[in-house]
């Protein structure tokens, strides 16, 4: 007779976390072994630092919320780290006949540069896949990636240069290519 076989970790639905802390080296081992650890496969993610802070976003499936919080809470002691996690839809993406392309922002920084452009593209229903700001020294500089609604880009081209020029910036708008991996 074989011993019964523990079972595996029951997928309960995704997960979104965050992490944000002052950056160390480990913080993403750290997480990843915890996660790992409770059978939690992680999907996506975007991690980046911001003015020595570390940000990381990402998806997992597999065990509950409350187990990741619980495995979580350990490396968030004494307030090293803060970390949230919520249920997600499963399959979230949605279909989306959308036209890539790609907008960078450059100019002395100055208050409402993220706002005024941004709302240009969403007047057009335009969706805001990918977003970077970053302030070196006076220049402030902006690079997103836009899904935009077929045959709206001229439009959304023409309407962006008229903000720019009132906020004294440049705009690059170009189509890209879908990514393939």
């Amino acid at each position: 007779m074989t011993a019964p076989q523990e079972d595996a970790p029951r997928s309960r639905g995704d997960l979104a976390i965050t992490v944000i802390g002052h950056d160390r080296p480990g913080i993403v081992a750290s997480v990843s072994e915890a996660l790992a650890g409770l059978g939690a496969n992680l999907t996506d993610s975007t991690m980046t630092r911001l003015r020595g802070h570390f940000t990381w976003t990402l998806v997992c499936n597999g065990p509950g919320a409350a187990e990741v919080e619980a495995a979580l809470d350990p490396l968030a002691a004494g307030g090293r780290l803060l970390a949230t996690v919520r249920e997600v839809r499963a399959g979230g993406e949605a279909a989306w006949a959308g036209e890539p392309y790609l907008m960078s922002v450059h100019g002395a920084d100055r208050l409402g540069i993220v706002a005024a452009v941004t709302r240009v593209l969403a007047e057009a229903s335009g969706n805001i896949t990918d977003l970077t700001t970053r302030l070196t020294g006076p220049l402030y500089v902006l690079v997103a990636e836009v899904d935009l609604p077929p045959g709206t880009a001229d439009a959304v081209a023409k309407r962006l240069a008229e903000v720019a020029a009132g906020l004294d910036v440049e705009v690059t708008f170009r189509p890209t290519e879908t990514d393939v991996l």
